[in-house]
Protein backbone atom coordinates (compact mmCIF):
# COMPACT_ATOMS: atom_id res chain seq x y z
CA UNK A 1 0.00 0.00 0.00
CA UNK A 2 1.52 3.54 -0.45
CA UNK A 3 0.07 5.89 1.94
CA UNK A 4 0.23 9.15 -0.36
CA UNK A 5 -1.80 7.51 -3.01
CA UNK A 6 -4.36 6.56 -0.79
CA UNK A 7 -4.66 9.55 0.85
CA UNK A 8 -5.30 11.06 -2.62
CA UNK A 9 -8.28 8.41 -3.67
CA UNK A 10 -9.82 8.93 -0.54
CA UNK A 11 -9.99 12.69 -1.03
CA UNK A 12 -10.72 12.65 -4.48
CA UNK A 13 -13.91 9.86 -3.53
CA UNK A 14 -15.08 12.71 -1.53
CA UNK A 15 -14.78 14.94 -4.17
CA UNK A 16 -17.00 12.78 -6.75
CA UNK A 17 -19.50 12.50 -4.14
CA UNK A 18 -19.54 15.53 -3.61
CA UNK A 19 -20.33 16.03 -7.61
CA UNK A 20 -23.50 14.63 -7.13
CA UNK A 21 -24.58 15.47 -3.29
CA UNK A 22 -25.43 17.87 -3.72
CA UNK A 23 -23.67 19.58 -7.10
CA UNK A 24 -25.74 17.74 -9.54
CA UNK A 25 -28.81 17.62 -7.43
CA UNK A 26 -28.44 22.01 -7.11
CA UNK A 27 -27.35 22.34 -11.15
CA UNK A 28 -30.53 20.62 -12.31
CA UNK A 29 -32.86 21.63 -9.60
CA UNK A 30 -31.96 25.27 -10.15
CA UNK A 31 -33.35 24.65 -14.04
CA UNK A 32 -36.92 23.33 -13.19
CA UNK A 33 -39.96 24.76 -12.56
CA UNK A 34 -40.11 25.90 -8.42
CA UNK A 35 -42.95 22.93 -8.43
CA UNK A 36 -40.52 19.89 -9.70
CA UNK A 37 -37.07 20.96 -7.69
CA UNK A 38 -37.74 18.73 -4.73
CA UNK A 39 -38.42 16.16 -7.37
CA UNK A 40 -35.02 16.50 -8.65
CA UNK A 41 -33.38 16.73 -5.90
CA UNK A 42 -35.35 13.48 -4.43
CA UNK A 43 -34.14 11.55 -7.90
CA UNK A 44 -30.38 12.28 -7.26
CA UNK A 45 -30.12 11.83 -3.74
CA UNK A 46 -32.19 8.17 -4.36
CA UNK A 47 -29.99 7.29 -7.17
CA UNK A 48 -27.00 7.94 -5.14
CA UNK A 49 -28.47 5.55 -2.25
CA UNK A 50 -29.57 2.62 -4.29
CA UNK A 51 -26.78 2.78 -6.57
CA UNK A 52 -24.14 2.33 -3.56
CA UNK A 53 -26.19 -1.19 -2.73
CA UNK A 54 -26.12 -2.41 -6.38
CA UNK A 55 -22.26 -1.65 -6.94
CA UNK A 56 -21.84 -3.78 -3.22
CA UNK A 57 -24.04 -6.21 -4.70
CA UNK A 58 -23.18 -7.38 -7.60
CA UNK A 59 -21.93 -3.60 -9.92
CA UNK A 60 -18.32 -3.63 -8.81
CA UNK A 61 -17.84 -7.53 -9.46
CA UNK A 62 -19.37 -7.77 -13.06
CA UNK A 63 -16.97 -3.72 -13.53
CA UNK A 64 -13.52 -5.22 -12.08
CA UNK A 65 -13.56 -8.70 -11.07
CA UNK A 66 -11.89 -11.73 -13.10
CA UNK A 67 -14.03 -12.93 -16.21
CA UNK A 68 -14.22 -12.58 -19.67
CA UNK A 69 -13.49 -9.82 -21.73
CA UNK A 70 -17.09 -8.78 -22.02
CA UNK A 71 -18.48 -8.79 -18.27
CA UNK A 72 -16.40 -10.08 -15.07
CA UNK A 73 -17.47 -12.57 -13.19
CA UNK A 74 -19.46 -12.52 -9.52
CA UNK A 75 -16.21 -13.87 -7.34
CA UNK A 76 -16.30 -10.24 -5.80
CA UNK A 77 -20.08 -9.72 -4.97
CA UNK A 78 -20.99 -8.38 -1.95
CA UNK A 79 -17.03 -7.66 -1.41
CA UNK A 80 -16.63 -11.02 -1.16
CA UNK A 81 -12.85 -12.02 -0.02
CA UNK A 82 -12.15 -8.27 0.43
CA UNK A 83 -10.55 -7.34 3.58
CA UNK A 84 -8.65 -4.13 4.89
CA UNK A 85 -5.34 -5.82 3.39
CA UNK A 86 -6.69 -6.73 0.39
CA UNK A 87 -4.90 -4.19 -2.57
CA UNK A 88 -6.04 -2.85 -5.46
CA UNK A 89 -2.70 -2.15 -7.14
CA UNK A 90 -1.25 -0.11 -4.02
CA UNK A 91 -5.11 0.89 -2.88
CA UNK A 92 -6.74 -0.57 -0.23
CA UNK A 93 -9.52 -2.45 -2.34
CA UNK A 94 -11.89 -0.89 -0.48
CA UNK A 95 -10.60 2.65 -1.27
CA UNK A 96 -10.35 1.78 -5.04
CA UNK A 97 -14.35 0.15 -4.99
CA UNK A 98 -15.47 3.08 -3.31
CA UNK A 99 -13.81 5.49 -5.34
CA UNK A 100 -15.66 3.22 -8.41
CA UNK A 101 -18.55 3.43 -6.56
CA UNK A 102 -18.73 7.27 -6.86
CA UNK A 103 -18.76 7.07 -10.55
CA UNK A 104 -21.76 4.84 -10.80
CA UNK A 105 -23.48 7.38 -8.73
CA UNK A 106 -23.04 10.17 -10.64
CA UNK A 107 -23.62 8.35 -14.25
CA UNK A 108 -27.16 7.11 -13.70
CA UNK A 109 -27.79 10.85 -11.93
CA UNK A 110 -26.48 12.80 -14.96
CA UNK A 111 -29.91 10.99 -16.98
CA UNK A 112 -32.10 12.92 -14.25
CA UNK A 113 -31.89 15.88 -16.35
CA UNK A 114 -33.39 14.70 -19.54
CA UNK A 115 -36.80 13.51 -17.81
CA UNK A 116 -37.87 16.14 -15.08
CA UNK A 117 -41.47 17.24 -14.60
CA UNK A 118 -43.15 14.66 -15.79
CA UNK A 119 -41.81 11.11 -14.95
CA UNK A 120 -42.80 8.62 -12.42
CA UNK A 121 -40.68 8.30 -9.42
CA UNK A 122 -40.96 4.55 -9.69
CA UNK A 123 -39.75 4.24 -13.00
CA UNK A 124 -36.72 6.29 -11.79
CA UNK A 125 -35.67 3.75 -9.48
CA UNK A 126 -36.17 0.66 -11.47
CA UNK A 127 -34.80 2.14 -14.55
CA UNK A 128 -31.64 3.43 -12.58
CA UNK A 129 -31.25 0.24 -11.17
CA UNK A 130 -30.97 -1.74 -13.89
CA UNK A 131 -29.54 0.53 -15.94
CA UNK A 132 -26.17 0.13 -13.56
CA UNK A 133 -26.12 -3.45 -14.05
CA UNK A 134 -26.65 -4.09 -17.79
CA UNK A 135 -25.22 -0.65 -19.34
CA UNK A 136 -23.20 0.93 -17.12
CA UNK A 137 -21.45 -2.32 -15.10
CA UNK A 138 -20.39 -3.95 -18.30
CA UNK A 139 -19.10 -0.70 -20.49
CA UNK A 140 -16.52 -0.23 -16.99
CA UNK A 141 -15.70 -3.90 -17.58
CA UNK A 142 -15.39 -3.62 -21.31
CA UNK A 143 -12.72 -0.43 -20.70
CA UNK A 144 -11.45 -0.68 -17.17
CA UNK A 145 -11.96 -4.07 -15.85
CA UNK A 146 -9.67 -5.71 -18.26
CA UNK A 147 -12.16 -6.14 -20.94
CA UNK A 148 -11.99 -5.72 -24.80
CA UNK A 149 -12.10 -2.46 -25.47
CA UNK A 150 -9.33 -1.52 -22.71
CA UNK A 151 -7.52 -4.55 -24.54
CA UNK A 152 -7.68 -2.92 -27.80
CA UNK A 153 -6.31 0.36 -26.26
CA UNK A 154 -9.13 2.57 -26.10
CA UNK A 155 -7.97 6.26 -24.13
CA UNK A 156 -10.70 6.97 -21.29
CA UNK A 157 -9.24 8.21 -18.71
CA UNK A 158 -12.10 9.68 -16.81
CA UNK A 159 -15.10 8.11 -18.33
CA UNK A 160 -15.54 10.24 -21.43
CA UNK A 161 -17.11 7.03 -22.79
CA UNK A 162 -17.75 5.04 -19.52
CA UNK A 163 -19.65 8.12 -18.14
CA UNK A 164 -20.68 10.68 -20.18
CA UNK A 165 -21.54 8.71 -23.37
CA UNK A 166 -23.45 5.96 -21.86
CA UNK A 167 -25.55 8.52 -19.51
CA UNK A 168 -26.06 11.03 -22.90
CA UNK A 169 -27.67 8.02 -25.34
CA UNK A 170 -29.38 6.63 -22.66
CA UNK A 171 -30.70 9.66 -21.91
CA UNK A 172 -32.03 10.52 -25.34
CA UNK A 173 -33.79 6.78 -25.57
CA UNK A 174 -35.60 7.53 -22.12
CA UNK A 175 -36.35 11.06 -23.87
CA UNK A 176 -37.81 10.06 -27.32
CA UNK A 177 -39.76 6.71 -25.08
CA UNK A 178 -40.97 9.35 -22.56
CA UNK A 179 -42.22 12.40 -24.61
CA UNK A 180 -42.03 15.95 -24.40
CA UNK A 181 -43.01 17.96 -21.28
CA UNK A 182 -46.23 20.06 -21.73
CA UNK A 183 -46.19 23.24 -23.46
CA UNK A 184 -42.26 21.99 -25.49
CA UNK A 185 -40.81 24.16 -26.66
CA UNK A 186 -42.82 27.28 -26.92
CA UNK A 187 -44.47 27.10 -23.32
CA UNK A 188 -42.26 26.38 -21.08
CA UNK A 189 -41.22 28.23 -18.23
CA UNK A 190 -37.96 30.17 -17.59
CA UNK A 191 -35.57 28.10 -14.90
CA UNK A 192 -36.92 28.71 -11.60
CA UNK A 193 -33.27 29.80 -9.76
CA UNK A 194 -30.20 30.08 -11.70
CA UNK A 195 -28.71 31.14 -8.77
CA UNK A 196 -28.84 27.15 -7.67
CA UNK A 197 -27.83 26.12 -10.79
CA UNK A 198 -24.75 28.37 -10.36
CA UNK A 199 -23.93 26.94 -7.43
CA UNK A 200 -24.57 23.50 -7.97
CA UNK A 201 -21.88 24.14 -10.99
CA UNK A 202 -19.22 25.37 -9.17
CA UNK A 203 -19.86 21.92 -7.18
CA UNK A 204 -19.71 20.09 -9.89
CA UNK A 205 -16.07 22.05 -11.74
CA UNK A 206 -14.78 21.54 -7.99
CA UNK A 207 -15.86 17.87 -7.51
CA UNK A 208 -14.39 17.08 -11.27
CA UNK A 209 -10.44 17.37 -9.99
CA UNK A 210 -11.44 13.95 -8.18
CA UNK A 211 -13.16 12.58 -10.95
CA UNK A 212 -10.18 13.32 -13.37
CA UNK A 213 -6.99 13.69 -11.30
CA UNK A 214 -8.28 10.94 -9.14
CA UNK A 215 -8.47 8.62 -12.01
CA UNK A 216 -4.57 8.71 -12.42
CA UNK A 217 -4.98 6.61 -9.09
CA UNK A 218 -1.99 7.99 -7.86
CA UNK A 219 -0.89 11.22 -6.09
CA UNK A 220 1.57 11.85 -9.22
CA UNK A 221 2.22 14.12 -12.24
CA UNK A 222 -0.23 12.32 -14.10
CA UNK A 223 -3.07 13.94 -11.58
CA UNK A 224 -1.50 17.33 -11.40
CA UNK A 225 -1.43 16.82 -15.49
CA UNK A 226 -4.73 15.90 -15.12
CA UNK A 227 -6.42 18.67 -12.63
CA UNK A 228 -4.85 21.66 -14.76
CA UNK A 229 -6.16 20.23 -18.44
CA UNK A 230 -9.32 19.59 -16.31
CA UNK A 231 -9.07 23.69 -15.12
CA UNK A 232 -8.27 24.73 -18.37
CA UNK A 233 -10.60 23.37 -20.68
CA UNK A 234 -13.57 24.31 -17.84
CA UNK A 235 -12.67 27.44 -18.38
CA UNK A 236 -12.45 27.78 -22.24
CA UNK A 237 -15.98 25.65 -22.43
CA UNK A 238 -17.28 28.72 -20.45
CA UNK A 239 -15.97 31.39 -22.49
CA UNK A 240 -16.94 30.02 -25.44
CA UNK A 241 -20.51 29.78 -24.49
CA UNK A 242 -20.62 33.13 -23.02
CA UNK A 243 -19.31 34.79 -26.33
CA UNK A 244 -22.06 32.87 -28.54
CA UNK A 245 -24.30 34.26 -26.35
CA UNK A 246 -23.08 37.16 -25.92
CA UNK A 247 -23.23 37.98 -30.14
CA UNK A 248 -26.30 36.10 -31.06
CA UNK A 249 -28.69 37.70 -28.20
CA UNK A 250 -26.55 40.66 -26.82
CA UNK A 251 -26.64 38.82 -23.46
CA UNK A 252 -24.57 36.45 -22.10
CA UNK A 253 -26.65 34.29 -19.56
CA UNK A 254 -25.44 32.80 -16.22
CA UNK A 255 -27.30 29.40 -17.08
CA UNK A 256 -25.17 29.67 -20.12
CA UNK A 257 -22.08 30.19 -18.51
CA UNK A 258 -22.09 27.38 -16.43
CA UNK A 259 -23.75 24.96 -18.86
CA UNK A 260 -20.54 25.93 -21.18
CA UNK A 261 -17.86 25.03 -18.32
CA UNK A 262 -19.98 21.77 -17.92
CA UNK A 263 -19.69 21.17 -21.17
CA UNK A 264 -15.60 21.66 -21.23
CA UNK A 265 -15.29 19.28 -17.95
CA UNK A 266 -17.45 16.36 -19.84
CA UNK A 267 -15.56 16.86 -22.98
CA UNK A 268 -11.84 16.72 -21.61
CA UNK A 269 -12.34 13.61 -19.43
CA UNK A 270 -12.01 11.08 -21.49
CA UNK A 271 -8.78 12.88 -22.89
CA UNK A 272 -7.47 14.70 -19.33
CA UNK A 273 -4.58 12.11 -18.07
CA UNK A 274 -3.30 11.80 -21.70
CA UNK A 275 -2.94 15.88 -23.27
CA UNK A 276 -1.42 18.70 -22.09
CA UNK A 277 -2.41 22.15 -21.91
CA UNK A 278 -2.54 22.99 -25.55
CA UNK A 279 -4.84 20.21 -26.07
CA UNK A 280 -7.28 21.47 -22.94
CA UNK A 281 -7.53 24.48 -24.60
CA UNK A 282 -8.79 23.32 -28.37
CA UNK A 283 -10.82 20.58 -26.19
CA UNK A 284 -12.34 23.01 -24.33
CA UNK A 285 -12.74 25.56 -27.29
CA UNK A 286 -14.43 22.65 -29.51
CA UNK A 287 -16.30 21.55 -26.14
CA UNK A 288 -17.99 24.88 -25.76
CA UNK A 289 -18.28 25.49 -29.40
CA UNK A 290 -20.03 21.72 -30.51
CA UNK A 291 -22.43 21.84 -27.47
CA UNK A 292 -24.18 24.92 -27.61
CA UNK A 293 -25.13 23.82 -31.66
CA UNK A 294 -25.73 20.30 -30.59
CA UNK A 295 -28.85 21.77 -27.84
CA UNK A 296 -29.91 24.04 -30.53
CA UNK A 297 -30.15 20.67 -32.73
CA UNK A 298 -31.73 18.45 -30.01
CA UNK A 299 -34.10 21.10 -28.57
CA UNK A 300 -35.22 23.34 -31.68
CA UNK A 301 -33.99 21.01 -34.93
CA UNK A 302 -35.44 17.65 -34.03
CA UNK A 303 -38.21 18.73 -31.07
CA UNK A 304 -37.05 16.32 -28.64
CA UNK A 305 -36.97 17.98 -24.94
CA UNK A 306 -34.29 16.57 -23.21
CA UNK A 307 -34.84 18.88 -21.01
CA UNK A 308 -31.68 20.13 -19.15
CA UNK A 309 -29.48 18.67 -22.30
CA UNK A 310 -27.84 15.32 -20.81
CA UNK A 311 -27.20 14.27 -24.44
CA UNK A 312 -26.50 17.55 -25.88
CA UNK A 313 -23.59 17.94 -23.65
CA UNK A 314 -22.39 14.53 -22.38
CA UNK A 315 -23.12 12.69 -24.80
CA UNK A 316 -22.15 14.89 -27.32
CA UNK A 317 -18.56 16.11 -25.71
CA UNK A 318 -17.89 13.00 -24.22
CA UNK A 319 -18.20 11.53 -27.64
CA UNK A 320 -15.82 15.30 -28.89
CA UNK A 321 -13.20 14.02 -26.16
CA UNK A 322 -13.38 10.50 -27.09
CA UNK A 323 -11.92 11.05 -30.90
CA UNK A 324 -10.04 14.20 -30.24
CA UNK A 325 -7.83 12.43 -27.85
CA UNK A 326 -6.47 10.34 -31.08
CA UNK A 327 -4.63 13.31 -32.07
CA UNK A 328 -3.86 15.27 -28.98
CA UNK A 329 -2.19 12.59 -27.18
CA UNK A 330 0.50 13.13 -29.67
CA UNK A 331 3.79 15.23 -28.57
CA UNK A 332 3.80 17.66 -30.71
CA UNK A 333 0.39 19.07 -29.18
CA UNK A 334 1.91 18.85 -25.77
CA UNK A 335 0.37 15.08 -25.32
CA UNK A 336 1.72 12.23 -23.24
CA UNK A 337 2.92 10.43 -26.24
CA UNK A 338 1.00 7.85 -28.39
CA UNK A 339 1.30 4.03 -27.63
CA UNK A 340 3.94 2.48 -28.84
CA UNK A 341 3.35 1.14 -32.22
CA UNK A 342 0.38 3.27 -32.63
CA UNK A 343 -0.21 6.55 -34.89
CA UNK A 344 -2.89 9.18 -34.59
CA UNK A 345 -4.62 6.85 -37.71
CA UNK A 346 -4.84 4.11 -35.58
CA UNK A 347 -5.81 5.59 -32.48
CA UNK A 348 -8.35 7.41 -34.05
CA UNK A 349 -9.93 4.06 -35.39
CA UNK A 350 -9.65 2.68 -31.94
CA UNK A 351 -11.45 5.43 -30.63
CA UNK A 352 -14.10 5.10 -33.09
CA UNK A 353 -14.76 1.48 -32.60
CA UNK A 354 -14.78 2.36 -28.88
CA UNK A 355 -17.86 4.70 -29.18
CA UNK A 356 -19.25 2.81 -31.89
CA UNK A 357 -19.60 -0.08 -29.50
CA UNK A 358 -20.61 1.65 -26.21
CA UNK A 359 -23.12 3.75 -28.56
CA UNK A 360 -24.73 0.99 -29.68
CA UNK A 361 -24.93 -1.35 -26.53
CA UNK A 362 -26.02 2.13 -24.61
CA UNK A 363 -29.28 2.14 -27.05
CA UNK A 364 -30.51 -1.35 -27.19
CA UNK A 365 -29.96 -2.02 -23.71
CA UNK A 366 -31.71 1.54 -22.46
CA UNK A 367 -34.66 1.04 -25.09
CA UNK A 368 -35.18 -2.25 -24.12
CA UNK A 369 -35.06 -1.39 -20.14
CA UNK A 370 -37.35 1.09 -21.05
CA UNK A 371 -39.57 -0.53 -22.10
CA UNK A 372 -39.47 -3.64 -19.47
CA UNK A 373 -40.34 -0.63 -16.89
CA UNK A 374 -42.72 0.97 -18.99
CA UNK A 375 -44.67 -2.42 -18.98
CA UNK A 376 -44.10 -3.00 -15.77
CA UNK A 377 -44.97 0.35 -13.89
CA UNK A 378 -45.41 3.15 -16.55
CA UNK A 379 -43.24 6.15 -17.26
CA UNK A 380 -45.32 8.92 -17.06
CA UNK A 381 -47.28 10.91 -14.62
CA UNK A 382 -50.93 11.74 -15.43
CA UNK A 383 -51.69 15.54 -16.96
CA UNK A 384 -53.04 16.73 -13.85
CA UNK A 385 -49.95 15.71 -11.67
CA UNK A 386 -47.46 17.06 -14.48
CA UNK A 387 -49.42 20.37 -14.27
CA UNK A 388 -49.34 20.61 -10.51
CA UNK A 389 -45.80 19.38 -10.04
CA UNK A 390 -44.07 16.34 -9.06
CA UNK A 391 -42.90 18.03 -5.25
CA UNK A 392 -46.47 17.83 -3.92
CA UNK A 393 -47.86 14.91 -6.42
CA UNK A 394 -44.88 12.32 -5.79
CA UNK A 395 -43.93 13.28 -2.78
CA UNK A 396 -46.28 15.22 -0.56
CA UNK A 397 -43.91 18.33 -0.06
CA UNK A 398 -43.45 21.92 -1.96
CA UNK A 399 -39.52 23.07 -1.82
CA UNK A 400 -41.06 27.26 -1.05
CA UNK A 401 -43.31 27.63 1.91
CA UNK A 402 -43.91 31.60 1.34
Amino acid sequence: MDGANTAWILTSTALVLFMTLPGLALFYGGLVRSTNVLSVLMHCFAIACMASIIWLVAGYSIAFAEGTPWLGGLQKAFLMGVGKDSLAGDLPEAVFFMFQMTFAIITPALIVGAYPERIKFGAVMLFSGLWILIVYAPVTHWIWGGGWLGGMGVLDFAGGLVVHLTAGVSALVIVVVLGSRRGFPTELRPPHNPGMTMIGASMLWVGWFGFNAGSALAANGDAGMAMAVTHISAATGSLVWLCIEWVKFGKPSLVGVVTGMVAGLATITPASGFVGPMGALIIGLAGGLVCYYAVGLIKHKLKIDDSLDVFAVHGVGGAIGTLLVAFLVDTSFGGGGLAEGMTMGSQFGVQLTGLIAVLVWSLVASFILVKIVQALVGLRVSDDEELEGLDVTSHGETGYNL
